[in-house]
């Protein structure tokens, strides 16, 4: 029998550019980004939508923001991953990353940035996408036993969720 995977492609919450002087990298969420991280992570938690593994970029934002998603989950921080090829490194690199994924992992969260994630999206979906707005997720479920397998020739569903403003 086939397993399936789920993908789930997640934008950093909305970034502060109230900090003079400080690098992109360590730029810190505003107050809105912090509260739709928690919206879109009980949404998840509601549907026990709860991943095996969670990768990050190593930018403060996408970090604070899959971090909130770990304290949501109520898991050990043990899932989470912190990998620099997130941070810029590409749409390419990001597919990569999700494509060598060990195979007994059935569910895979990945937390990073415009415009590769927005990117990585329009790879799967069959949905017109301008742009993965912040906090805004893809999330994908295909019919296939390997992280190197999947694609659009076995996707089997597919939503993108936003959160409220």
């Amino acid at each position: 029998m086939t397993q399936k995977k789920e993908l789930f492609v997640i934008r950093h919450a909305k970034s502060s550019w109230d900090i003079e002087g400080i690098s992109d990298r360590d730029r810190p969420l505003k107050l809105r980004g912090i509260r739709n991280a928690y919206e879109m992570a009980r949404r998840l938690k509601i549907d026990l939508l709860v991943p095996g593994k969670i990768i990050t970029s190593p930018a403060n934002r996408a970090l604070h923001t899959a971090s909130i998603f770990v304290n949501v989950f109520e898991m050990p921080y043990t899932v989470l991953t912190v990998d620099d090829r997130l941070y810029g490194g590409g749409t390419l690199e990001t597919l990569r990353i999700i494509k060598e994924q060990p195979d007994e992992l059935e569910r895979l969260m990945i937390f990073g940035h415009n415009p590769d994630f927005t990117e990585v999206v329009r790879v799967f979906t069959k949905q017109t996408i301008l742009e993965l707005p912040t906090c805004g997720m893809g999330i994908f479920t295909f019919e296939c036993d390997r992280w190197s397998d999947i694609g659009v020739g076995n996707l089997v569903d597919e939503k993108i969720e936003i959160p409220q403003k």
